[in-house]
């Protein structure tokens, strides 16, 4: 049977997977990036702890099964390259702050207020910073990046990847505002959709991880987008909740949903758009209260069937941006019951209730009605708080197939493995 890879570069490792094409997972592997040195910021270490856990997962498969190849990377992490695609600097990740004030004002005037370009953080900012580089010829996402180190392609991007570049996905070109921002538009990669074939792997790549030349190598993805794919919801309507440090839900939409309010801006997926917002609240403000062991203990005390009427609005410090648009929100976590399992069942439904709210608040700004969820991180194996969500929700709780980004990848990769017209 014949196989697809995708390959997930985050900020702390490389993974990936090989899957079937019936979604199933042949093999899979992990590296940290740490294994290479410390510099986590290093474009060679990146590409090092790619090629080792593709090493690693191609020694548990036949390799020669192998059609296609695809890379998701961290949204907003922009590096530039020469016309050989050798980096040029130090990348900006994809939290780093561009501190020019001058830039962020040109973007603020002339991106339209729906532009996910906005912001510190955004690619665009980072494209200006770089572009007076010596030598620049193009500036790179990530996932770009690593996946030009196997076709040999450093000119072309994926819709998701140049979304917080200013890329207008409505209209699937680059605006000519951007033009107007002083950024050198010879600079920026050509953008296809995520799953296009964008060439096959280089002699050197195939010899290097002995891999057949006519392996096709597929536009990827953000790792966001990636983890939603990952858990197989592909209807309109379908919700991922991800409880882990932060509460973070995205909805399949038939429609783009643009909120710069709660910072929501709208991923295209072929036809149809992933719109999404995160809360403040989240595992990190149950962690301020107990230890894990405790929460795992506790929770098995609870009743998820009653409610304590306590209204609780779980947040670490004062602020929210979604779904309350309200940076001084105070948190809601008295009166306080004197059981320790009271205490962990309220604030578990005020996560929940949030959740719910949150769901509320895209359907009013546009978002088709929630039809199912599927949940992702750790909070996803609480019992209990599963059937606190499942009473406040009132819609169908369905398994995540994986919760591995690089496993939405390899969704990707069959997608360009079947337009290549690959066994």
């Amino acid at each position: 049977m014949s196989l697809v890879i995708g390959i997930d570069i985050g900020t702390s490792g490389a993974r990936a997977v090989a899957m079937r094409p019936d979604f199933s997972i042949a093999a899979r592997s992990a590296v940290p990036l740490d294994r290479f040195g410390q510099d986590l910021r290093d474009p060679a270490l990146w590409w090092a702890a790619v090629g080792a856990t593709l090493t690693e997962l191609l020694s548990n498969i036949d390799r020669a099964t192998v059609r296609a190849i695809a890379v998701d990377g961290t949204s907003g992490t922009l590096l530039p390259i020469d016309a050989t695609g050798r980096p040029l600097a130090e990348p900006l990740m994809y939290n780093d702050k561009v501190d020019d004030d001058a830039i962020l004002a040109t973007i603020a005037r002339k991106a339209p207020e729906a532009s996910a370009a906005h912001g510190a953080t955004s690619g665009l900012a980072k494209a200006l910073r770089f572009q007076h580089l010596p030598g620049i010829a193009a500036v790179l996402h990530q996932a770009d990046w690593i996946a030009g180190n196997l076709s040999g392609r450093f000119d072309v991007s994926d819709e998701n990847n140049a979304l917080k570049t200013g890329y207008d996905v409505e209209a699937r070109r680059w605006p000519d505002w951007i033009a107007a921002t002083g950024l050198r538009m010879d600079l920026l990669p050509r953008v296809v959709e995520p799953g296009d074939v964008t060439g096959t792997l280089t002699t050197a790549a195939a010899d290097l991880f002995g891999l057949p030349r006519d392996v096709v190598v597929v536009a990827g993805t953000t790792d966001g987008c990636a983890s939603f794919l990952a858990t197989g919801a592909a209807s309109i309507g379908d919700g991922v909740t991800a409880l882990g440090s932060s509460l973070t839900i995205k909805i399949l939409s038939d429609r783009p949903i643009s909120a710069p309010r709660y910072g929501i801006y709208s991923h295209r997926l072929g036809n149809a758009w992933l719109a999404g917002g995160a809360s403040n609240s989240g595992g990190k403000v149950l962690a301020r209260h107990f230890p894990l062991a405790r929460i795992i203990e506790l929770s098995a005390a609870i009743d998820p069937t009653t409610e304590t009427g306590l209204d609780y609005y779980p947040l670490g410090t004062a602020g929210e941006r979604f779904p309350i648009a309200d940076p001084a929100l105070p948190p809601r976590l008295l009166p306080r019951p004197a059981d320790d399992a009271d205490y962990l069942k309220a604030m578990l439904e005020g996560i929940a209730a949030i959740e719910a709210l949150g769901y509320h608040r895209l359907t009013e700004l546009g978002a088709p009605a929630l039809t199912s969820v599927r949940s992702v991180g750790g909070g996803a194996a609480n019992l209990a708080w599963t059937a606190i969500r499942q009473r406040k929700l009132g819609v169908d709780f369905l398994s995540a197939l994986s919760d591995e980004a690089a496993a939405g990848t390899a969704r990707l990769a069959l997608i360009g493995a079947s337009k290549a017209g690959l066994p």
